[in-house]
């Protein structure tokens, strides 16, 4: 019989059937079979758990901006960061069948989502409510059957709960592109001979004047490329900042090894959440 029959591993991500993280599994994880969960930390713990071998997280769009309670679970997280996905979004204003778009009042979706669409949400005179994710909105709309109310969502999530789709890709600019990150929970397997190659991690900055610029300097002085860097509270205290950074190389390359090196000089905590190739989409923006 060989491997038919056999269930393939599962793949967790956050949201409802339909949703654009199920969108990215489908597309950057086939051979993993996608398991809905409510939350972020849920879709993580389920990996913890071996419930699932993976997890799909969004962590930013080039529209709408991070996406903050990422950046929040990955200094808390035990799993790594095994790969990146770039998936471009195209929205669509979903009414339940036979509703005529002057009849709607009021739009939900997903926060992110909602602010990838200003535009139609303004001209249409909608009043705009959040969901917890973009295809929870449309099945809600589906179960309601409300004629008032329309949800921003997937063409995907269209066909899954049987809605219409008023107005195609109202997203406000065609580059709308949501990276994502792929969880697992032991590291990737990358050499420094791989190829292009990301490496994450989370730290924090000594209390002492001008820690974080000394902290970063030895990234400019080695030549190291820091693509992102985000700041954010740790505890809600003020005086205990953690950042999340990404850098192009690998660690053990000379000049990410010895920047690394000079962070921890000035740092009180250092974990590195990631070592992966860089995704092709990189190069071609």
């Amino acid at each position: 019989m060989g491997d038919r029959g056999k269930s393939k591993e599962k793949i967790a991500f956050q949201g409802s059937p339909g949703a654009y993280s199920e969108i990215a599994c489908a597309a950057y994880a086939p051979n993993y079979e996608p398991m809905a969960r409510a939350s972020f930390e849920a879709a993580l713990d389920a990996v913890s758990r071996g419930e699932a071998a993976r997890a799909m997280l969004p962590v930013e769009n080039s529209l709408a901006g991070r996406v903050s309670d990422i950046y929040r679970l990955l200094p808390e997280t035990d799993l790594q960061i095994v790969a990146e996905h770039f998936l471009q979004i195209r929205h669509q204003l979903l009414v339940a069948p036979g509703v005529d778009l002057a009849e709607v009042k009021r739009v939900r979706s997903h926060p992110m989502a909602l602010g990838q669409c200003l535009a139609v949400i303004a001209e249409l005179g909608l009043q705009a409510e959040a969901a917890g994710d973009t295809a929870g909105a449309a099945r809600r709309l589906a179960d309601s059957g409300a004629r008032d109310e329309a949800a921003i969502a997937s063409e995907r999530a269209a066909e899954i709960y049987g809605l219409t789709i008023a107005r195609a890709n109202i997203e406000d600019a065609g580059h709308n592109t949501t990276r994502f990150l792929e969880m697992a929970r032991e590291p990737a397997d990358i050499e420094p001979a791989d190829g292009a190659t990301i490496t994450s991690f989370v730290f924090q900055v000594r209390n002492i004047p001008a820690a974080l610029y000394k902290a970063l300097g030895g990234f400019a002085t080695n030549g190291v490329n820091m693509t992102k860097l985000e700041s954010y509270m740790r505890e809600g205290s003020f005086t205990a900042t953690m950042f999340y950074a990404d850098v192009e190389g690998h660690p053990e390359d000379d000049s990410v090894r010895l920047a690394l090196e000079e962070l921890s000089f000035f740092s009180s905590s250092i974990k590195v959440v990631g070592v992966y190739r860089a995704a092709a989409a990189r190069r071609e923006g």
